[in-house]
C-alpha cells in the first residue's frame, strides 16, 4: 500500500521552490498556494498587497518510504535565506516570509531540530539568526493558487526562479 504525507514550505516566491521540490525522487505531487493569513480564498493580487497575511506556500505530497521529511527539510533550508525577514532577494513583504507548517508532531520535531542544526552552521559562518516560522498546519487552510502559478517554471522554462540563499550547505546528518 502506498502511503503519502504532506509537507508545507514557504521560501519566498513559490515558483522556484516548487521546481526544486518536484525534482526530488519520492515527491509524488507539488502545488503552490497560500497559507497563514486571515482572508478566505485569497487571490494572488490580494496576497501580493500583504493585507491577507498569507505566505506563498508549496504543498509537497511525498512517499516517506522513498524520501524522508528530513531530506525535504535539508532542501528547504538551503534553497532560500531563512535569516531574511519577510523578503527573499528583491521580493519583499510578509507573503515572502520563511515558514514551515507541519502536519504531525514528528514533522514539527524534525523542523525544529534541523533549524537548530542549520543555525549552528550559519553561526559558524558569521551569519545571523534564522527567522523561519515553524507552526502546526492544524486548522490553517491551504488555498490553491491560480492555475497559471502551478508548475510555473515547467510552463515558463526561462521564468523567474527568485531564490537567494546563504550559500551555506546543510551539515551532514548521521542517521
Amino acid at each position: 500500500m502506498n502511503s503519502s504525507e504532506k509537507a508545507y514550505f514557504a521560501t519566498g516566491c513559490f515558483w522556484g521552490a516548487e521546481g526544486r521540490f518536484w525534482n526530488i525522487d519520492g515527491v509524488i505531487a507539488t502545488s503552490v498556494g497560500y497559507m497563514g493569513g486571515v482572508r478566505p480564498q485569497p487571490s494572488y493580487e490580494q496576497v501580493c498587497t500583504g493585507v491577507t497575511g498569507h505566505a506563498e506556500m508549496v504543498e509537497v505530497t511525498f512517499d516517506p518510504a522513498r524520501v524522508s521529511y528530513l531530506r525535504l527539510l535539508e532542501e528547504f533550508w538551503v534553497m532560500h535565506d531563512p535569516t531574511s525577514l519577510n523578503r527573499q532577494g528583491g521580493d519583499i513583504g510578509t507573503q515572502y516570509r520563511s515558514a514551515i507548517f507541519t502536519t504531525s508532531e514528528s514533522q514539527h520535531r524534525q523542523a525544529e531540530a534541523t533549524r537548530d542544526l542549520y543555525q549552528a552552521a550559519l553561526t559558524r559562518e558569521g551569519i545571523g539568526e534564522i527567522v523561519t516560522e515553524i507552526k502546526s498546519a492544524d486548522g490553517i487552510p491551504y488555498y490553491l493558487a491560480e492555475e497559471y502559478h502551478q508548475k510555473y517554471l515547467q510552463k515558463n522554462p526561462n521564468g523567474y526562479d527568485c531564490h537567494s540563499s546563504t550559500g551555506v550547505a546543510f551539515p551532514s546528518v548521521v542517521n
